[in-house]
């Protein structure tokens, strides 16, 4: 028990000091890159590393399978050096049993990652984009979407509503240039309404200088049409919701993604993207598992038996190949062509049974 601790704590701080030196990297590489991408914008020192500080954890959250691979490479590396692995083995413990704290110790480091890193990473990019907005726009508060506006959606059993806007607020919950068009649970037009304004309150939209036509029951619905000064419209969504849609399932933290995808069905979206995130995010740990597996069946041998360059160039290899499948599995899955659970879980679990059979051929082969 107390060599399985001594390993799982050499491999957290190993794990800690790699992750600080990528932290390092990126934070001076994200800095240089803010103060070009808004040079325009007269963007000051500080402004650039808050920027950088916003954006850096999405990006080492993203590459965290790899610095577990480093981690382990350096891990068992100093190990072999040492000679700790072979007083290890000569005390009559087995390779395989010596990796139960790595591995253990990358599923907790896994499971961390999703619960708290993970809703961690959505805040920081939500900041991100509402702080880069600002200062493409020069501090202006409202922003543009492309030439066909915002097509946000909305409804459920009782029918569903379409809404396009112009332009929006930083947050979404205010449209301008804004038209409804609902439909009854046939997907048959029902009303159209155009307004100048409409703000996002407690279950409905708050619409200014609205026009409403109605389309069915009439001969002409341009003489039937009425104009408000304010005028409510029911709402099934919220402003967590409208604010989550502009941006990519990453920036959903986990806990509230069930619930998300949910309310995206309900409305009639198609959630597999979110679905394929959700259960990638899922197989997080797994994948953290089988990366210190990778690492460790080319690394768990004494260096006088030479080689260990070659060694080390495999295990990043098959690393770096592991982790990319990963992602063209999850955009074959976005895209429809694989089933999700195959999409998010295949990989880890086929790194797995790779790295064990490696393991088992050069330990007991």
């Amino acid at each position: 028990m107390r060599l399985h601790l001594y390993f799982a704590k050499k491999f957290a701080m190993t794990f800690g000091g790699v992750a600080l030196v990528f932290f390092g990297i990126l934070i001076l590489v994200d800095i240089v890159e803010q103060m070009r991408r808004f040079d325009g914008a007269d963007i000051s020192f500080a402004g650039a590393a808050v920027l950088a500080m916003l954006s850096v954890p999405e990006t080492l959250y993203r590459i965290l399978p790899l610095i577990v691979v480093l981690a382990t490479l350096a891990l068992f590396l100093g190990l072999a050096r040492t000679s700790e692995m072979v007083v290890t083995r000569a005390s009559g413990r087995a390779a395989l049993r010596s990796l139960i704290a790595p591995v253990l110790t990358a599923l907790l480091i896994g499971g961390l990652g999703v619960a708290v890193l993970n809703p961690i990473v959505a805040a920081t990019q939500q900041q991100y984009e509402i702080r880069s907005q600002q200062y493409e726009m020069n501090g202006g508060r409202i922003i543009s979407t492309n030439d066909e506006g915002l097509w946000p959606r909305q409804g459920g059993a009782s029918g569903q509503t379409a809404i396009r806007a112009a332009r929006t607020s930083l947050d979404g919950t205010e449209l301008f240039g804004a038209t409804f068009v609902e439909f009854d649970p046939d997907g048959t037009p029902i009303r159209r309404i155009e307004a100048d304004e409409a703000a996002l309150g407690v279950l409905q939209w708050d619409l200014v200088n609205a026009k409403i036509w109605p389309l069915v029951d009439t001969s002409n619905p341009e003489r039937d049409a009425k104009i408000y000064a304010t005028y409510e419209v029911p709402s099934t969504l919220t402003r967590d919701q409208i604010r989550d849609s502009f941006g990519t399932p990453s920036s959903i933290p986990i806990w509230d993604l069930p619930a998300f995808i949910e309310n995206l069905d309900r409305a009639g979206f198609s959630a597999r993207t979110h679905r394929v995130w959700l259960h990638t995010e899922l197989a997080m740990p797994t994948l953290l598992a089988a990366m210190v597996m990778i690492g460790a069946g080319f690394t768990m041998r004494h260096t006088r038996f030479g080689r260990t360059g070659q060694m080390v160039l495999l295990a990043l290899l098959l690393g770096l190949g592991v982790y990319f499948i990963r992602n063209f599995a999850q955009i074959l899955g976005e895209n429809g062509q694989i089933p999700v659970l195959l999409a998010a879980w295949a990989p880890p679990i086929a790194a797995i049974l790779l790295s064990l059979g490696l393991l088992l051929h050069l330990e007991d082969g």
